[in-house]
């Protein structure tokens, strides 16, 4: 720092003014709306508790993983027998 000539008072000033920045007071806490969302008892389990875009990423991620699976296991079987050359 010293070789730079900028005094400690003014970096910590900077960091302090960046992270003090009044844009955190536009959000709303949401928590308690989560809460009560993911403790219902509906019988759902917790990673479709969110709603339709939890389902739809939970049968993509099904989908890629069984295909990736059964892909694997193809190649393993392809490189199992020997090939004509």
């Amino acid at each position: 720092r010293d070789s730079l000539n900028i005094p400690r008072s003014g970096v910590s000033q900077a960091l302090i003014r960046s992270f003090s920045s009044t844009t955190r007071h536009h959000f709303q806490n949401r928590v308690p709306e989560k809460q009560k969302l993911f403790q219902a008892d509906n019988d759902l389990p917790v990673h479709l508790k969110g709603g339709g875009t939890d389902n739809i990423l939970y049968r993509l991620t099904m989908t890629l993983t069984l295909g990736g699976s059964v892909y694997s296991l193809y190649c393993l079987g392809w490189a199992s027998f020997p090939h004509k050359k």
